[in-house]
C-alpha cells in the first residue's frame, strides 16, 4: 500500500552556532543540545481576514491561492506541521527570486541541503507579508507551488472547512465547546500546536495536528502502549510513504481502538506506525504520540487551529 506524504517540508535549518535554530520548518533530528526558539519574523502578516476557496494538489491536500511579488496566483498547501514556508524551486526560478546559499535542512528521513529564496511580498487574500525567507524545494507536483507554514500562521486562527472546501485566516479569538463543536486546549511546541487533552484509554498522550500529512502517524511508544494494554490485535499492513521531494520511508498500518481529544471520543482510528524523525524533533520519541493527518481531519465538518489562543476546534458532521 502506498501513501504519499509531504514530510520533506519538515525542516529545521542548522544554526551556525551550537544546536538547531528552527528558522522554520518541519522536522529535524532532535537530540541535545535543545532546539532554540525561532527568531522573530521581520514582518508579521498585515491585518485582515477572509474566507478563500480551497483547491487541491496532486495528493488531495488543501491549497490556497497565493501571490508572490504581485504575480500569481500560485497554489500553496497550508501545512500546520511545518515551521517555515516553502516555494517550489521552479517557481523561484521563473520569478527570478533572489537566492541564498544552501543550508542543511533536517527532513523526515534525514539531513538534506536546500537553498533559501527571498520573497519581497507574499499575499494571501487580504493579508500580506514582506521580506520573507522561504525554502526553495524541488517539488515535482505541478499542482503545488509552495507551502504556507507556521511562520505565516502564527498569532492567527486558521479554519479548514471541509464541508465547503474553503479556508479562513482570521484574528485569534476565544471559543467554547457547544453542541456540535468541541474546543480542545493546546500548547505550542516548536511553533506547532500540541493538543494537551488527548488520551489513549486512561493514559495521556501527545497529539499534534499536521494538515500537510495525508496519513495519521503514531510512534513506537504508542504502539508499545497498545500492546501493554492488551488492545485488540488487528492485522497490520505495511505501507510506503513518500514526501513531496520523493523521499520514501516505511510504516505499518494499525488501528487505535480508543482515542479521546478533549470531550471527543474516536474509535478504531487507522494510523501508520512509523519511526519518523518528526517525533524526535518535537521531543516525543520516547512518549506515546500521534500525528493527526488529513485522513482523520476530513472526518470533521471543519477544524480550526488558533495559534494565538492555543486552541483547536473540531466541528462535527451533522451525522456524528
Amino acid at each position: 500500500m502506498r501513501m504519499t506524504r509531504r514530510h520533506a517540508v519538515e525542516a529545521l535549518l542548522a544554526s551556525a552556532t551550537a544546536g538547531f535554530a528552527p528558522m522554520a520548518g518541519w522536522a529535524a533530528v532532535p537530540a541535545p543540545p535543545p532546539l532554540l526558539a525561532p527568531a522573530p519574523a521581520p514582518d508579521a502578516p498585515t491585518p485582515g481576514d477572509g474566507r478563500l476557496d480551497g483547491g487541491h494538489d496532486g495528493f488531495d491536500h488543501m491549497t490556497v491561492p497565493v501571490s508572490i511579488n504581485g504575480r500569481g496566483p500560485f497554489p500553496f498547501m497550508v501545512d500546520t506541521g511545518a515551521n517555515i514556508s516553502c516555494v517550489a524551486r521552479r517557481v523561484a526560478e521563473t520569478l527570478a527570486l533572489p537566492m541564498e546559499p544552501a543550508r542543511d535542512v533536517h527532513t523526515v528521513v534525514g539531513v538534506r541541503t536546500q537553498p533559501l529564496a527571498q520573497i519581497g511580498e507574499l499575499r494571501v487574500g487580504e493579508q500580506k507579508r514582506r521580506d520573507m525567507s522561504v525554502l526553495a524545494l524541488a517539488i515535482d507536483d505541478p499542482k503545488l507551488c509552495g507551502v504556507l507554514a507556521v511562520d505565516w500562521l502564527k498569532n492567527q486562527r486558521l479554519t479548514l472547512d471541509f464541508s465547503s472546501n474553503s479556508l479562513e485566516f482570521a484574528p485569534s479569538r476565544h471559543e467554547f465547546t457547544r453542541p456540535g463543536r468541541v474546543v480542545v486546549p493546546a500548547r505550542r511546541r516548536h511553533g506547532q500546536l500540541t493538543i494537551v487533552e488527548a488520551e489513549l484509554g486512561d493514559r495521556p498522550i501527545s497529539a499534534l495536528i499536521d494538515s500537510g500529512s495525508e496519513a495519521t502517524l503514531c510512534n513506537a511508544a504508542l504502539r508499545r502502549m497498545l500492546d501493554r494494554a492488551g488492545a485488540p490485535q488487528f492485522k497490520s499492513q505495511p505501507v510506503r510513504l513518500v514526501s513531496i521531494l520523493g523521499e520514501a520511508f516505511a510504516g505499518e498500518m494499525i488501528y487505535v481502538p480508543f482515542l479521546r481529544l478533549g470531550g471527543l471520543q474516536l474509535g478504531n482510528v487507522p494510523v501508520v506506525q512509523s519511526d519518523s524523525h518528526v517525533f524526535e524533533i518535537w521531543g516525543v520519541a520516547d512518549e506515546p504520540a500521534v500525528l493527526l493527518g488529513m485522513d482523520l481531519l476530513r472526518q470533521f465538518r471543519a477544524v480550526s487551529l488558533d495559534f494565538g489562543r492555543s486552541q483547536v476546534r473540531f466541528d462535527l458532521l451533522d451525522t456524528a
